[in-house]
């Protein structure tokens, strides 16, 4: 397999014809910056110059490494900071190939809890996603049901989100339950709406949230400032009610915990909601890479370094619900997943 580097001069050796298919079906354009776009934002400079694409666009492709300067080098430079001020000269876009509109089944193995007619509640690690989106096109939870439930999964969520009915980050582990029949996915979706679901989620943070236990009720929604983060909003947004309770503090001199584990139950779910409420606390999840603002502790960071774990500590732990078809009531909960444990064993020697 071709390392990364080398990858990128495949890509860049394609035929440099603007607008051309590309390696693999990715679509290179290629043009000159000068004028009156020099010295103005880049990422806006170039949605001029590319009239085609959108500025979102652009940035999205700028973050995955596929816009070029073209310096005259063998070795063309990145660029990957659109607020940057654009410099003359040749530019190239490479657009990858369009992912298929309709997921298709893949063999991923599933860790299956329960499974009927009508549901399957799955155990999800951590680093899948749970449907297709812009960087996660295949090996999704999607694409390992539609491999494992062939045509039985509900339609009501559309083709691209069959038989989902909630989710949980990409990055987040634990239960979760999806629809095979439209009965059932008409029924979750209203438990989902009710709040009659019970979600609880265990959470390993940065110091520990004071008081020990309570309510956090607050508006959520899209961060002014960063609109790829969600935020604690003074007014619009949407209502987020988190129940929390500290069950362990690690480490520090009792009044000053290092770390805690925290039990977390939804009674709203919103995109991030947990994360954000502990952050808002002082607490974020260890590893959060977007809302764990400031380092933990250096005993704390060693232990992250040591087990190499680098995602939000976040797992959703217990569910539990009324059958929406049969009417029985079911609760399934899973230990930490090894990467978390892994963590918490360090964190109980400090």
């Amino acid at each position: 397999m071709a390392d990364a580097d080398d990858e990128m001069e495949d890509l860049l050796d394609a035929p440099d014809d603007a607008g051309a298919a590309g390696t693999a079906g990715e679509r290179r354009v290629q043009g000159r910056l000068d004028g009156d776009l020099v010295g103005q934002r880049l990422d806006k400079a170039l949605a001029v110059l590319f009239d085609e694409l959108s500025r979102a666009r652009l940035q999205a492709l700028m973050a995955e490494g596929r816009v070029f300067r073209l310096d005259g080098s063998d070795q063309p430079q990145a660029v990957t900071n659109g607020s940057a001020k654009a410099q003359a000269g040749d530019y190239l876009v490479v657009e990858p190939p369009p992912a298929p509109a309709i997921p298709e089944p893949e063999a991923i193995p599933l860790s299956v809890l329960y499974e009927d007619a009508h549901l399957i509640v799955v155990d999800k690690p951590a680093g899948m996603a749970v449907h297709p989106a812009p960087g996660s096109e295949t090996g999704t939870l999607v694409n390992a049901l539609l491999h494992h439930c062939g045509d039985s999964l509900s339609g009501v969520g559309g083709v691209a989100r069959p038989g989902i009915v909630h989710r949980l980050d990409k990055e987040t582990s634990g239960v979760m339950v999806a629809a095979k029949s439209d009965a059932a996915h008409r029924g979750l979706s209203a438990l989902f709406a009710t709040h009659d679901i019970d979600r609880m989620y265990v959470a390993l943070v940065r110091g520990a949230p004071h008081p020990s236990s309570g309510t956090i009720e607050t508006r959520l929604g899209r961060s002014p400032h960063d609109r790829k983060k969600m935020a604690v909003l003074k007014s619009g947004g949407r209502e987020a009610v988190t129940h929390y309770k500290v069950e362990r503090v690690f480490g520090g001199d009792g009044a000053k915990p290092l770390a805690a584990r925290v039990s977390c139950r939804l009674e709203t779910g919103r995109t991030h909601q947990i994360r954000v409420h502990m952050a808002s606390k002082g607490s974020p999840c260890l590893g959060d890479p977007v809302y764990g603002a400031g380092a933990p502790a250096a005993p704390v960071k060693a232990i992250l370094v040591e087990t190499g774990f680098s995602r939000q500590a976040l797992h959703a732990a217990l569910l539990g619900f009324v059958h929406p078809v049969t009417g029985e009531t079911l609760r399934f909960e899973t230990p930490l997943p090894p990467d978390m444990a892994a963590v918490q064993t360090g964190l109980e020697a400090l």
